[in-house]
C-alpha cells in the first residue's frame, strides 16, 4: 500500500487517470460470517436456499462487495491527502453476483474535479470504482464525490520528483 507521503493534494489530480486498487479473495466463511452480521438472507447463508434462489447458488452480499470495493480503493495506488473523505455517492450497481472463492480486483478512475465552494481548502473529485472478478465480470461499480486536501499555499508540488523517481 502507498505511504501518506505519496498521498496526492487536489492539484496532483488528473482526470481520466486509472488507479490499480489490487485484490482480494472471498471465502465460503467470509461471506457467511458477513451476512450473519449486516444481510442475513437465505441465499447468503444457506447453499440449499441459495439453490433455490434466482442466484443457484450462494452468493455474497453487495453491500460486502461494495465494502470490499472500498477497502480496495483505500489499499489502491490512489492515495488522498486527508483520506477518503466522502461526500456521497451517486451510483452503486452490482450487475453479477459474487460467489466463494472469487477473487475480485478493482480499478479506480478520476472522472470529474472542481474546487469547493464552500471549503476552499479542499477541492472535490467524482470517482468510478470498478470491480471484477477473475473470470472480467464486473460485479460492483460505486461513482462517489470525495473531498481532497489542497496544497497549502507555499508548499512546493512534489508529484513530478515522485512520479519521475517512482519510474525510474
Amino acid at each position: 500500500m502507498p505511504t501518506q507521503n505519496h498521498a496526492l493534494f487536489y492539484e496532483d489530480i488528473q482526470i481520466g487517470k486509472q488507479y490499480g486498487c489490487g485484490s482480494v479473495t472471498l471465502s465460503l466463511e467470509e461471506i457467511k460470517t458477513f451476512a450473519r452480521q449486516y444481510d442475513p438472507q437465505p441465499f447468503h447463508l444457506d447453499e440449499e436456499a441459495a439453490g433455490k434462489s434466482v442466484f443457484g447458488s450462494l452468493v455474497a452480499s453487495g453491500w460486502q462487495t461494495a465494502a470490499l470495493t472500498m477497502r480496495l480503493r483505500v489499499e489502491g495506488e490512489l492515495q488522498l491527502q486527508g483520506g477518503w473523505i466522502g461526500l456521497g455517492v451517486d451510483k452503486i450497481v452490482w450487475p453479477n453476483p459474487v460467489r466463494p472463492g472469487d477473487t475480485l480486483t478493482a480499478f479506480t478512475e478520476v472522472v470529474e474535479a472542481r474546487e469547493s465552494q464552500s471549503k476552499p481548502q479542499y477541492g472535490v473529485i467524482k470517482v468510478r470504482t470498478t470491480t471484477f472478478n477473475q473470470r472480467e465480470e464486473q460485479v460492483c461499480e460505486v461513482v462517489s464525490n470525495q473531498f481532497v486536501l489542497r496544497r497549502p499555499a507555499g508548499q512546493p508540488d512534489t508529484s513530478l520528483k515522485t512520479t519521475i523517481a517512482e519510474e525510474v
